[in-house]
């Protein structure tokens, strides 16, 4: 009897999710932008979409690698079927970058906001394009993430497509501090999962990653002054090295991500008092 409830249930949950539909009237963009305008045209994205860079902060590597991550998000379902069925022409086949600074020193206030324009190209040039221009490479990342947001798989046609267009979006955080903490004091994740964690952050634009390292509980973090702190962690196994907080930082910075990591070394020397000596 549980297992027949249990059937109708899902079914019935089946039908009710496969038959909604979409509110047109909705902008599916997280979180929503200050200021945004859209149209009623469906553009089409080509999966072979370039990358091309303007302003004294154009060339930065953080602007290069955020370009390559998210074409891969966008297109990591039509890749293959395009290699079969390929369109000649697509009506985005540019995404032009303009960062004004060439300063890309990351901290608490900075400059996140950004200008995305995405529109048919018209006149005679055949090749459509989409805008990012931003003051900082953190504007230009938070910009790539909304442009990816636009872009929706249709799973009929196997294309990659932006719908309502076209788009103008001027946007800006409403709040400086967008954070989340992690606790890895009291309980261990590895470098792999923070990484993964991280990488989430950036879907919503969060821009501070509070890292609760050390506590009462156990002391994980290679201190190289005090090498016999870090024998306060759970196990050997279970800990950071140097190198692995070096990466964390730099994984993060490269996603707008700030790093704050939270240290209580008079607390944890205290405890492990008679480890230092």
């Amino acid at each position: 009897m549980k297992s027949y409830i249990l059937l109708l249930f899902t079914t019935c949950t089946f039908q009710l999710y496969s038959s909604a539909e979409l509110d047109d009237s909705l902008t599916y963009v997280w979180p929503l932008p200050a200021k945004f305008s859209s149209g009623n045209n469906t553009l089409s994205v080509d999966p072979e979409l370039s990358l091309v860079l303007g302003g004294k902060g154009g060339d930065s590597s953080i602007v290069k690698d955020g370009f390559d991550r998210y074409k891969k998000i966008i297109f990591k379902h039509s890749s293959k079927s395009y290699s079969v069925n390929k369109r000649l022409v697509f009506d985005i086949g540019i995404l032009k970058i303009a960062v004004l600074s060439d300063n890309d020193e990351l901290q608490l206030g900075v400059d996140e906001s950004y200008l995305l324009l995405v529109e048919k190209r018209n006149g005679q040039s055949i090749i459509g394009e989409a805008y990012i221009e931003a003051n900082t490479v953190y504007g230009a990342l938070r910009g790539l993430e909304t442009f990816s947001q636009l872009c929706a798989f249709d799973y009929e046609t196997k294309a990659v497509q932006i719908y309502k267009a076209p788009w103008y979006i001027l946007d800006k955080p409403r709040f400086a501090f967008r954070g989340l903490l992690l606790d890895t004091s009291r309980h261990y994740l590895p470098v792999g999962v923070i990484k993964q964690i991280i990488e989430s952050m950036s879907y919503a634009k969060l821009n501070v990653f509070h890292w609760h390292i050390i506590d009462e509980e156990s002391f994980p973090l290679e201190v190289p002054s005090y090498p016999n702190l870090w024998k306060g962690s759970y196990t050997k196994w279970e800990r950071y090295t140097v190198e692995d907080a070096y990466e964390i930082v730099n994984f993060a910075k490269m996603r707008g991500i700030n790093v704050m990591a939270e240290i209580d070394v008079p607390w944890a020397c205290r405890i492990m008092g008679n480890w230092i000596s």
